[in-house]
């Protein structure tokens, strides 16, 4: 079985408060990518081998494959239903450490094919249980739609899609940000609005309302990303930002832009939003 796992985008990103459990609290806008997908494979295994295997081309994400996270999301999954072992084969496109989602969503598209290929019957709510205990933001790519996020990124509220016909540019430099040093390079400050009520408006007025509390600390150590939102922001985008906790910086437009000398070889998409 074949699926395409999306990429995300995080339309503002508050860190609001840190948790008991380590964790922190968050108020985000997930937004999907449909553009800019992994390409995920299984099939059953034909040998005697007591273990799955996988392989994974494109992107590098690491010299051991097998602490991947496509991996966990297979072990946690076994704890509830009996699965054959896999022969599993992972092309990455989406950039890891970017902010972008895609190991999460590699985990996701894995949990919700199984249930499918294999007939589990398992539920939304049990599919959501195993996703949340794969990773904070994997629930929300179970549906794959626009989603107000709270508490971990786990109390998800669906939102409209964006009504305008808006394009997209991705950038990506090759840095990966580690979200656990991001994370504890900030300081959480509570608020009680909710990013829905600026999602609302035109993207032009985005940029004085929707932040991402992540770029102060993440732009200090990597000052070319904020050169890249910078050069976004010249070149006509209406908003601009960096997704999750770095370091791809996103900008968006009315209309195709012309890309920003400099960055030509760092797009890793463009297209509709």
């Amino acid at each position: 079985m074949i699926t395409f796992p999306n990429a995300k985008i995080n339309i503002g990103l508050w860190i609001t408060s840190k948790r008991a459990d380590g964790y922190h609290d968050i108020k985000t806008i997930f937004y999907p990518v449909r553009g800019l997908c992994d390409i995920l494979e299984f099939v059953t295994s034909t040998t005697n081998n007591c273990y799955d295997n996988i392989t994974v081309s494109g992107i590098p994400v690491g010299p051991d494959p097998s602490g991947n996270i496509v991996l966990k999301a297979l072990t946690i999954m076994r704890k509830r239903v009996k699965i054959p072992y896999l022969e599993i084969h992972l092309h990455k496109v989406i950039p890891p450490g970017a902010g972008l989602g895609g190991g999460s969503s590699d985990a996701a598209f894995l949990i919700s094919a199984l249930n499918t290929h294999f007939s589990l019957g398992l539920s939304n709510e049990e599919l959501s249980s195993i996703a949340l205990s794969t990773g904070s933001d994997c629930p929300f790519f179970l549906s794959g739609t626009p989603a107000y996020a709270e508490g971990r990124g786990d109390i998800i509220r669906p939102v409209d899609y964006i009504k305008d016909n808006l394009h997209i540019l991705l950038v990506w430099p090759g840095i990966q940000v580690s979200t656990a040093e991001a994370y504890s390079n900030c300081t959480p400050s509570p608020r009680e609005e909710m990013l829905t009520s600026y999602f609302t408006r035109p993207p032009e007025e985005w940029k004085h309302f929707i932040t991402n509390d992540f770029e102060e600390s993440v732009f200090s150590k990597h000052p070319f990303l904020a050169e890249i939102k910078e050069k976004l922001c010249s070149s006509g985008a209406v908003y601009s930002a960096m997704t999750g906790s770095g370091s791809a910086i996103y900008g968006i437009f009315r209309k195709s832009p012309v890309i920003p000398s400099g960055l030509e070889k760092m797009i890793v998409y463009s297209g509709p939003l």
